[in-house]
């Protein structure tokens, strides 16, 4: 690749970068304002974007304030029922994208058909079939009624990856095993899941993403005893009704993206292997 092509890409990605971090930056600015810097542009720098006075009046507001029977409940929730879903999911995909891989069955094509219809489905359509259900059967507002759609969003999508990735793992190494007096479960367990390490971490972050992100189903099959963060962030109110809680907001966004952050710093090795993995043959 010539230099004046290494400059213009590197040109593109400080363009794409900037434009990325624009919005990340502004909610967390707009976090730290005060109630009357959110009012008062003359109060801000830069054209109302950073506080001339870091405030972190919305900090307390979610955490001590008014808004933490809210919030705090809400985030707990999220936490327990990504955390279960993501383990759930990748578990069963694991063994379900193993088998797929290594056997063959009938119905083998209409499995992986099928999860990729399933992850294509329009979520909003499942809602209101699912609220009826949950409702009868004594599911709605808690936590495993809310765990089984979410398996619906990230079981699907982990079982293509795993399987995708499980392909590229030389079934000599297993025979190899299992020539040496190993059992199919051991070949499994000291052989192949040492292997799939990086594709199973990579498959649990992006389950956890899609479940941590989730508005619609929370919002719609919770009311308050199992509501997770971004359903509460809707109920979210001012200190009256003619205050906006646009800070207290930003503030909740800023602390819930925190754990998505530490999540991709301390797993960034093994999520690159994983999304590396197979692009090159030998």
């Amino acid at each position: 690749m010539s230099t004046k092509a290494k400059n213009g890409l590197g040109v593109v990605s400080i363009v794409i970068m900037i434009w990325t971090l624009i919005p990340l930056l502004w909610i967390i600015a707009t976090s730290l304002k005060s109630t009357a810097a959110l009012a008062d542009p003359s109060q801000n720098l830069f054209g109302n974007f950073w506080p001339k006075h870091i405030s972190w009046d919305n900090y307390k507001l979610i955490f001590s304030g008014g808004a933490s029977d809210l919030f705090l409940p809400a985030l707990w929730h999220s936490i327990v029922v990504c955390v279960v879903s993501t383990f759930i999911s990748v578990v069963l995909a694991t063994f379900c994208a193993y088998a797929i891989s290594r056997l063959n069955f009938p119905g083998k094509k209409l499995i992986l058909t099928t999860s990729l219809a399933v992850s294509f489905f329009p979520v909003i359509a499942m809602v209101t079939p699912l609220f009826n259900l949950w409702r009868q059967i004594g599911l709605f507002d808690t936590i495993p009624g809310l765990i089984i759609p979410y398996l619906a969003l990230t079981l699907p999508l982990s079982i293509w990856i795993l399987s995708a990735f499980f392909q590229q793992i030389p079934w000599e190494m297993e025979q190899a095993a299992q020539v040496d007096g190993a059992t199919s479960w051991q070949a499994f367990i000291k052989v192949i899941a040492p292997l799939a390490a990086p594709g199973v971490f990579t498959t649990a972050i992006i389950a956890f993403f899609t479940a941590w992100n989730d508005f619609v189903f929370s919002s719609n099959l919770t009311a308050q005893s199992a509501q997770t963060v971004p359903a509460a962030l809707n109920f979210f109110t001012g200190a009256s009704q003619f205050v906006q809680p646009t800070g207290a907001i930003c503030a909740a966004a800023v602390v819930v993206t925190i754990p998505v952050v530490i999540l991709v710093l301390v797993f960034q090795k093994r999520i690159v292997a994983g999304l590396t993995s197979g692009a090159v043959k030998g």
